[in-house]
């Protein structure tokens, strides 16, 4: 409790114990640890090569190595930040620890093979990829698609049940309450394929993207290759052409998707706080809850405003990380580097707006009473189909016609609209079709439930 009460972001702060799974993938602490396992890694495909220096490591001594790297406790990223306290130089204290680990085993005769030709960004733009994908993976997606399961579910139960529209806030065709749900759940799902769809980018080729130690080191070796097959063995796609650092364009991609996510959920967030104020759901009690401080009758539709505030500072981050990353002077400067550490908190205010509209829809009652007396009220909106029915027997001006009906200064409900049909000069075949329209069956094709 009190480390919560004196984090200064809500993110590790107030809402911890939602953000927490995100811990293991964006902390400092988590980074050290991807950190290890990239230099690890590459020290073991140079022994796979294998480098002259490294031609006599036994099989006994690359399990050591793995296990040095892999094993990683508390201790030793107190170790990591020791020395970062000495280097002042993150990437270069992970060196050091890692050659002090190999000391301790007695592999102290490869220890300059650690980090061998590399630019700390050839670890970092490897490192904080591999952190963004495993969260996507591990974390995101499983969120998104419990939402998904909680709309598509509302969308199947309430399928049938008509629903007055509203465009411009007016009234307008009916639809069904099921279908709109349906419409979030469509838009969700193709922007979580997109983001599915992506790859996770990496930068490895040296100081400046040319291999220039490696190659000098070692000129017989396909460098290019080599960085080909490392980097898709940590799941990634190595960007070619590059400065020092990655040019973030794909990772600039993936924020994007991130973006349009929150797009969505932004937009599901207000559509449902909408219906509330207009009492087309009822929100269930929780006992012990406190709807407003002052007026006890009150229960906030708080969950969709959370959501929605979160959604906007995770747009604002992603889209500043999105434009920003892809820019830089001549072959780097650090600006990337300060901001890369912080692609861990627009998704952990994205987790908490997820959580929160989870909790919203499944709080949700339908009043179907409200429902229905609106779409009562609202009989005018089958002109519609009444216009377009009598422009295809050959009604001289139906449209207009209707027009002088519905915009009269008097509520306008089935019974004038019969009045109206009966005045029609047309066959009583057609007037008892046209009667039969209500706003009831008024409503469409209504889509299949979703499977």
């Amino acid at each position: 409790m009190k480390d919560m009460l004196e984090n200064i972001s809500p993110v590790d702060g107030r809402y911890q114990n939602t953000t927490a799974p995100l811990k293991g993938f964006f902390s400092e602490s988590a980074l050290i640890r991807y950190r290890i396992l990239v230099e690890i890694k590459y020290f073991l495909a140079l022994a796979d090569i294998p480098l002259p220096g490294l031609k006599s490591m036994t099989n006994k001594e690359k399990e050591t190595v793995w296990e040095t790297g892999s094993r990683i406790e508390k201790s030793d990223i107190r170790r990591v930040k020791e020395i970062e306290s000495s280097t002042n130089h993150d990437i270069k204290a992970v060196e050091y620890f890692l050659k002090e680990r190999f000391g301790e085993k007695d592999l102290d005769r490869y220890r300059e093979y650690i980090h061998f030709a590399l630019t700390s960004q050839d670890i970092n733009n490897t490192a904080f990829p591999m952190m963004l994908r495993d969260a996507t993976e591990k974390v995101m997606l499983p969120a998104l698609e419990e939402l998904l399961s909680v709309l598509r579910d509302l969308s199947n139960k309430w399928l049938d049940i008509p629903m007055l529209a509203r465009t411009h806030g007016q009234p307008a065709s009916p639809t069904t309450t099921g279908k709109e749900i349906m419409v979030f759940y469509t838009r969700l799902k193709k922007q979580i394929a997109s983001l599915r769809a992506l790859p996770y980018p990496a930068k490895f080729g040296g100081a400046t993207g040319n291999f220039n130690a490696h190659h000098a080191a070692f000129p017989g070796i396909d460098w290019e290759d080599f960085a080909d097959s490392f980097t898709a063995s940590l799941g990634l796609e190595r960007s070619r052409i590059t400065t020092q650092i990655d040019h973030y364009d794909e990772l600039a991609a993936i924020f994007d998707a991130y973006r349009r996510i929150c797009t969505v959920i932004t937009d599901l967030d207000r559509d449902f706080w909408t219906y509330i104020s207009m009492d087309y759901f009822k929100q269930k009690i929780v006992d012990g809850e406190v709807g407003s401080s002052a007026m006890p009758h009150k229960v906030n539709p708080i969950d969709f405003e959370n959501a929605e505030g979160n959604t906007g500072i995770a747009s604002a981050y992603l889209g500043h990380l999105s434009v920003k990353l892809p820019v830089s002077r001549l072959q780097r400067d650090l600006t990337d580097s300060t901001v890369l550490r912080n692609i861990g908190v627009p998704l952990a205010h994205l987790l908490i707006s997820l959580k929160a509209t989870i909790k919203g829809l499944r709080k949700l009652d339908i009043n179907r009473e409200k429902i229905s007396a609106d779409l009562e009220q609202n009989s005018v909106v089958i002109a519609e189909a009444i216009q377009s029915i009598l422009r295809t027997i050959g009604h001289p001006s139906p449209y207009e016609a209707l027009k002088g009906l519905t915009r009269k200064n008097k509520t306008v409900g089935l019974k004038e609209i019969h009045e109206f049909i009966e005045e029609l000069d047309i066959d009583r075949e057609q007037k008892e079709r046209l009667k039969q329209i209500t706003p009831f069956n008024y409503t469409g094709i209504i889509p299949k439930p979703i499977e």
